[in-house]
């Protein structure tokens, strides 16, 4: 596995590096006349099509539990629909699930190939896994409270599993390496930080005062996961392309305690 990304090899996907070929075939394609002289419209229609015959990605489950059924009927009857915050929070415990599972990836590459001035430490890898982790737990107590199954894949759940297939795909992969796999964290983190401000938003407004409060301090954490993995890509790309570092806001390493 490289260390490094930008080295130039043999690289033969763009037409520049044969122009004598690349210049045929753009004058072929120039010469001839296209095979569908119409626009995007009939695949609308297919899209269409499949979209109206769609039966969705799947349900939220029935309340698993007495207190749940009580639980629901009782938001029901003040015209919400717990469903929701129900399917959202699965949405949460799945991504955090699947985000102690690329911490585990990149501490693998850490131990493989090191790290860099200003790069990730083994302490700070495994503060944020610790992290996700708990919040995982977080959200998982939070379902059994309000009477529903954390172990269901409900419909939010499911898009973002497969939203976010590429990102367990690059931290395994062993051709990326170390900075590779930052790139993928940095996704997952600014997808994870929007996530828990989404959901402390629907907490608030539903009356989960506080269950809002503790997803509060779980935001918190993230923020700074995403400080500290946006600063650790950021020396990365620097030190290789040998730029003049620009100054980053500080993370601290401090652990964020969950009550």
């Amino acid at each position: 596995m490289k260390k490094t990304t930008s080295d130039i090899g043999m690289n033969k996907t763009g037409i520049g590096t044969s122009p004598i070929d690349s210049a045929d075939i753009t004058k072929a394609a120039q010469e001839r006349q296209p095979s569908h002289l119409g626009d995007d419209t009939l695949i609308l229609k297919v899209r269409q099509q499949y979209a109206l015959e769609s039966g969705g990605v799947g349900s939220v489950p029935p309340p698993s539990s007495l207190k749940g059924v009580a639980k629901t009927a009782v938001d029901m009857l003040k015209g919400s629909k717990p469903t929701v915050f129900i399917d959202k929070l699965g949405e949460r415990a799945a991504f955090e699930r699947t985000g102690t599972r690329l911490y585990q990836g990149a501490l693998a590459k850490f131990e493989v190939l090191g790290s860099w001035e200003g790069g990730p430490t083994r302490e700070g890898l495994e503060r944020i896994l610790n992290d996700e982790l708990s919040h995982f737990g977080l959200v998982t107590e939070a379902l059994v409270k309000l009477g529903a199954d954390p172990t269901a894949m409900t419909p939010c759940a499911d898009v973002a599993a497969v939203s976010s297939m590429g990102l367990p795909a690059v931290v395994s992969d062993p051709r990326m390496n170390l900075r590779d796999t930052l790139h993928a964290l940095l996704v997952a983190e600014l997808t994870d930080n929007a996530g828990w401000e989404m959901l402390i938003e629907l907490a608030r407004g539903l009356g989960h005062d506080e269950l809002a409060d503790r997803f509060q301090m779980a935001l918190d954490a993230e923020a700074q996961h995403l400080a500290m993995v946006r600063g650790w890509l950021s020396a990365g790309v620097t030190l290789e392309a040998r730029a003049n570092p620009v100054p980053q806001a500080e993370a601290t390493n401090a652990p964020t305690p969950l009550v």
